[in-house]
C-alpha cells in the first residue's frame, strides 16, 4: 500500500476505487456568522471510495469528530414529519417488545428529545446519548436525560455501570457518522441487554447509488452502508440480525433489528431480511463495478441544475432555496452557487435563521421572507420532506410561482 492510498476503516484494506470526488468543500452543517464570512473558510477533501475487500463505502478524509458535531445546527424536532415518524416507532417498539416501566431505553444520537420524549410520556426509563452539548442541553429541558458524550466501547461500560443495560437502544441516522466504527458498534453492543433490542436506521447505499442522492454525502457521513456491509460490522462485534424494514426516510432507508449473538432469547429470521438481501445481491451492490459510471450520472444532474439556474436568471426569474439542509449545501457547492443563482435560503430552524451557508455565503431567512419576496422559484433542497415543505408553501401558487426539485432529476412544477 502507498502512502497517498488510506486505509478502510473497517477491516484496514487499501482503498483503491474511487466512487465520487466532490474536491475541496466546507463542512455541510458550519453555517457561518456575518463576522466568520471576513476569515477564510475551512474545507476539506471529500471523496467517497469503496473498499475492495469488504466493500464497505466510506469517506477517505477523516475530519475530526469534535469539529463537527461539539457545537451542532440539526435539531430534529423542526420536521414535522420526522416527529411524526419517531412517535410512530415508539409506539410500534412498545407493542412489539412489550416495553414498560420495568423496562430500559437508550438512544444514541438522540440529538434533542424528539423520539426519547415519546418514551418518557409512557413512564419508560430512558437515556439519550447525544455528543453536541447545545442540543443535549435542548433534550434536557424538555424532561429527557441525556449524556453529552461520544459513544464507544469504554463509554458504554460505564453507562451500563451506572443505570444498567437496555431492553431497547435506537440508533437513527448515527452509524454513517462515527468515523471509529468498530469501537462504536461495540459501544452498541455493550449497551444491550441479553434479551435487548437493537434497531439502527440509515439510508440505504442501494437508493443514494440509484436515485443519484449524491448531495447526502458530506464530511460528517464518514460511511455509505448496505444491508450486507453492515451485517459484516455487526457480526465481527457479537451481534446478529433478526429483521429489517424498508423505509422511506431520506429518501429510502432502512431499519435493522439486531440482538447480541449470544443471546438466551430466541428470535426467528424475518423473511424480510432475506428479500433485502436478495434485493441487494440482485442490484449488484456487493460488486465493485456497481459504482463504475456514478460520476458520470452526478456530472449530469449538476449540469442540469446548473442549466435551471441559468435559463431562470437569464429569463429575470429570481430562484430562492426552501430548507438550509446539508445535503443542500452539498448541492449548491458542488454546482458552484452564488448569490447570482439563488438570492437566498430559508429554514424553519431559528438556530440557522440569521446565519450563512457554508460555501456558498446565501443568507438563511424565516420561510416568511418567500411570501414577502415572491420569487419566481423555490428550490426545495431538502427533497426527502418535498411533500410537507409544498404543503406548507403552497401560496406560492399566487402569484405564480412554482417548485423545484433536484434530485434524482430536475422537476420543476406548480403548486
Amino acid at each position: 500500500m502507498t502512502s497517498d492510498i488510506p486505509a478502510c476503516r473497517f477491516c484496514g484494506a487499501a482503498l483503491k476505487h474511487i466512487v465520487l470526488d466532490l474536491g475541496e468543500q466546507p463542512l455541510a452543517n458550519s453555517f457561518l456568522t456575518e463576522a466568520d464570512l471576513q476569515r477564510p473558510e475551512p474545507r476539506y477533501r471529500l471523496c467517497v471510495r469503496v473498499c475492495d475487500d469488504c466493500l464497505l463505502v466510506q469517506t477517505d478524509t477523516t475530519v475530526p469528530p469534535e469539529t463537527i458535531f461539539s457545537d451542532y445546527v440539526y435539531f430534529s424536532s423542526y420536521s414535522s414529519a420526522w416527529l411524526a415518524h419517531a412517535k410512530a416507532y415508539s409506539e410500534a417498539m412498545i407493542a412489539r417488545f412489550g416495553l414498560g416501566p420495568g423496562s430500559r431505553v437508550i438512544e444514541v444520537a438522540s440529538n434533542d428529545g424528539y423520539l426519547l420524549k415519546n418514551f418518557v410520556a409512557r413512564g419508560i426509563p430512558c437515556l439519550g446519548i447525544e455528543p453536541a452539548e447545545n442540543v443535549a442541553a435542548v433534550a434536557r429541558a424538555a424532561g429527557v436525560p441525556t449524556a453529552s458524550i461520544f459513544l464507544g466501547e469504554n463509554t458504554a461500560r460505564q453507562i451500563v455501570s451506572e443505570g444498567g443495560a437496555a431492553h431497547l437502544v435506537a440508533a437513527n441516522n448515527v452509524l454513517a457518522h462515527v468515523p471509529v466504527i468498530n469501537d462504536f458498534v461495540a459501544g452498541l453492543r455493550e449497551l444491550l441487554a441479553n434479551d435487548g433490542v437493537l434497531t439502527v436506521e440509515f439510508p440505504h447505499l442501494l437508493q443514494l447509488i440509484s436515485q443519484v442522492q449524491f448531495d447526502t454525502i458530506y464530511h460528517e457521513h464518514f460511511f455509505y452502508l448496505s444491508l450486507a456491509a453492515v451485517e459484516r460490522v455487526f457480526a465481527k462485534h457479537g451481534l446478529k440480525l433478526f429483521d429489517v424494514e424498508q423505509l422511506p426516510t431520506h429518501g429510502g432507508s432502512l431499519r435493522i433489528f439486531a440482538m447480541r449473538a449470544d443471546s438466551t432469547t430466541p428470535r426467528a429470521t424475518s423473511q424480510n431480511l432475506q428479500a433485502v438481501r436478495s434485493l441487494e445481491r440482485d442490484a449488484g451492490v456487493q460488486r465493485r463495478d456497481y459504482y463504475d459510471g456514478f460520476t458520470r450520472r452526478v456530472a449530469a444532474t449538476i449540469a442540469s441544475l446548473r442549466d435551471f439556474l441559468d435559463t431562470a436568471r437569464g429569463a429575470g426569474k429570481t430562484v430562492v432555496a426552501y430548507g438550509a439542509a446539508a445535503k443542500g449545501n452539498t448541492l449548491l457547492n458542488a454546482c458552484g452557487v452564488t448569490k447570482a443563482d439563488i438570492a437566498y435560503a430559508v429554514d424553519r430552524n431559528p438556530h440557522k435563521q440569521g446565519h450563512f451557508l457554508p460555501g456558498t455565503h446565501l443568507p438563511v431567512y424565516t420561510p416568511e421572507r418567500i411570501a414577502e419576496t415572491r420569487p419566481g422559484y423555490v428550490l426545495i433542497l431538502p427533497w426527502n420532506l418535498k411533500d410537507e415543505i409544498v404543503q406548507q408553501m403552497k401560496d406560492i401558487g399566487t402569484w405564480g410561482g412554482k417548485f423545484a426539485i433536484p434530485i434524482p432529476e430536475l422537476k420543476v412544477f406548480a403548486a
